[in-house]
């Protein structure tokens, strides 16, 4: 029983699952990013932004 018991209130694995979360979290912003990148006017956005940028100089 004792045994169980410390299997259960222990917290080994804790960290993994909190970089597995994190890693899921951030694939999927990643994701969410990619699909509004690849809208015409963001585009068109970041087309203009770039070409100003190098034309200032």
């Amino acid at each position: 029983m004792r045994g169980i018991r410390r299997r259960l209130s222990g917290d080994r694995g804790a960290a993994t699952a909190e970089y597995a979360v994190a890693t899921m979290a951030a694939v999927g912003f990643a994701g969410l990013l990619v699909v509004i990148l690849r809208g015409d006017e963001v585009r068109g956005i970041l087309t203009e932004l770039v070409r100003n940028a190098l034309s200032v100089g």
